[in-house]
């Protein structure tokens, strides 16, 4: 019992036994180690709190811990005017968004984590804070493979930059443009509106297919004509569409050739360029204004046919 009250009043600030601070004995009990009665327990510990000089010393503090609160809101306000100063610079610049929203999150934690540290130092020892932050840094690390192979392929994907945000890519077998490279991830709106989020360990150790690169596009597609009807004529018919068509570009010019010879259609291929952000209005385009020609010069498109013979028995 009496070591359970002695706990119960031990001093926060020290760790040590509550005492009195003339006598050094327990505030609560006698040299004899016997319980003193409670208006001696009341003086004794009014003598002690009076020693302590708790109020006065918390009143000390307090310019410490407004310049403590003052250090961390300046951080805070710093980092908010140093992203602006990034993202404004950056983009002026020309350079990617997801390049200088990368070095935005890097510095603005920089900062902010430097301004508390600062604070934080006029009441303890930081060294031993950075010390067991490291310690379990390490411990996490160790624990966080996956995680910390997430964000090294993003830094990877930031520095090599095999796409940037609003390129159309393949990743991963799925197809979209590019909405944001994140830390961790990527995300990828496909075309049908879908938001697909893919872990960068994925996509650095995999092919990536980069549609906008390059500016242009080559679209290659496949026409039938009959048997019977006039190759050439055909062939120009189809190329003339291209030239006449907004979204097909003149150079490099397009092209058609005899692609194949099926069982009962000649396909003929045309391969035609177009900016990479018309590609789709380029396709869906050719496709109707080929069938009209073709129909309009008399040259038909086959399907298939099943002949079936009947002989008769003698």
């Amino acid at each position: 019992m009496k070591s359970l009250l002695q706990s119960l009043v031990m001093d926060i600030t020290t760790g040590e036994t509550l005492t009195d601070a003339t006598t050094t004995s327990n505030v609560l009990l006698d040299e004899n180690g016997q319980f003193v009665d409670p208006s001696q327990a009341a003086s004794n510990i009014v003598s002690w709190w009076e020693e302590l000089d708790i109020v006065n010393k918390l009143i000390e503090k307090i310019p410490t811990l407004i310049l403590a609160a003052s250090l961390i809101i300046i951080g805070v306000l710093l980092s908010k005017l140093v992203a602006k100063l990034i993202t404004k610079t950056m983009s002026a610049r020309g350079v990617d968004p997801s390049v200088y929203n990368f070095i935005r999150r890097i510095v603005c934690a920089a900062i902010k984590l430097t301004f508390v540290l600062s604070a934080l130092s006029m009441f303890i020892n930081v060294g031993s804070v950075i010390a067991a932050i490291g310690a379990a840094g390490v411990t996490a690390g160790l624990g966080l493979q996956a995680s910390v192979a997430q964000f090294a392929s993003g830094i990877q994907i930031l520095m090599n930059r095999p796409f940037k945000t609003g390129d159309f890519v393949e990743l991963n077998g799925v197809s979209g443009n590019v909405a944001d490279i994140r830390f961790m991830n990527t995300v990828i709106i496909t075309p049908d509106n879908k938001r697909i989020i893919i872990p960068n360990s994925h996509i650095t150790s995999n092919h990536i297919i980069n549609y906008t690169a390059e500016g242009k596009r080559r679209l290659d597609l496949i026409f039938s004509i009959s048997y019977s009807d006039d190759i050439t004529k055909a062939k120009d018919v189809i190329r003339q569409t291209a030239l006449h068509n907004e979204f097909i570009l003149s150079d490099p010019e397009p092209q058609v050739y005899v692609n194949s010879h099926e069982s009962s259609s000649i396909n003929l291929i045309a391969k035609i360029w177009c900016s990479v952000d018309k590609y789709w209005d380029a396709y869906h385009s050719m496709q109707e204004q080929v069938k009209i020609a073709l129909d309009r010069n008399a040259i038909s498109i086959p399907f298939n046919q099943l002949d079936v013979h009947v002989i008769s028995g003698k």
